[in-house]
């Protein structure tokens, strides 16, 4: 899969991705990434790519021919383009799961008093936001949705399984709490069902714990109840034609 950031600030995006496990994937090549700089396409000596909102106001919004430039230069037949703006689809991990499907995925980040409302209507897929509050700039959301996505790819992460049981997975809203070394410090114990051995008692305990961590802390996020355990059949036991067991 491809990434492809649109952004006056490239650094802000660069340096996050660049590290860590994302870093790591990147040069191994689970993924592609390019950070592209909005200015490159800004007009005049100064490379300006903003203006004065029509209608007045305060701030400035990017302008059109500029965000439009950009596009075209990294589009391809089977891009997705996504804008980062507060007005947007809430990104979430069925979000973040979709996008991981698609061969290429351009986020323009927005940015001032925002992007002319004709990038919206004619030139993106999609707008998203990653949560009801206001940044300095797009830069910060395109890193979250680049991560999101990008660790939900094979090679990406050491052990690929753990994406199936973390936070968000379906069926599971939030993770159980983890504990690690040493086994008791200044009286606050580990439980002991996790030092049981127990493979089954420890899947019940994590299970049991997520559920009620969720709805503790995030009663909007819907939870699987546990299953019902499956109730053993009783045998009947073969009868003889007259009514009597057999080898009575």
């Amino acid at each position: 899969m491809r990434f492809d950031v649109l952004t006056l600030f490239p650094a802000m995006v660069e340096g996050p991705l660049s590290a860590s496990i994302l870093g790591r994937a990147r040069a191994a090549g689970a993924f592609e990434l390019g950070v592209h700089d909005l200015r490159a396409h800004g007009l005049g000596r100064h490379r300006t790519v903003d203006d004065t909102p029509y209608g007045g106001g305060s701030g400035m919004v990017m302008r059109v021919d500029v965000v439009a430039a950009a596009i075209e230069a990294v589009r391809r037949p089977d891009s997705h383009v996504v804008l980062t703006e507060p007005a947007g689809t809430r990104f979430d991990q069925s979000v973040a799961r979709r996008f991981a499907g698609l061969p290429h995925l351009v986020v323009v980040c927005g940015h001032y008093e925002g992007v002319d409302a004709r990038v919206r209507a004619h030139l993106v897929d999609e707008v998203v936001s990653i949560g009801d509050y206001v940044l300095t700039g797009g830069e910060y959301a395109a890193t979250v949705i680049v991560d999101a996505v990008a660790r939900l790819l094979p090679g990406v992460l050491g052990n690929a399984d753990s994406i199936h049981e973390e936070s968000f997975s379906p069926g599971l809203a939030l993770e159980p709490p983890p504990y690690t070394r040493p086994r008791s410090f200044r009286g606050w114990d580990v439980p002991d069902v996790l030092l049981s051995g127990n493979h089954g008692e420890v899947a019940r305990w994590r299970r049991s714990e997520g559920r009620a961590l969720t709805r503790a802390l995030r009663p909007d996020l819907p939870v699987e109840d546990e299953p019902a355990p499956k109730r053993r059949r009783r045998r009947t036991p073969a009868t003889t034609l007259d009514g009597d067991e057999p080898g009575r």
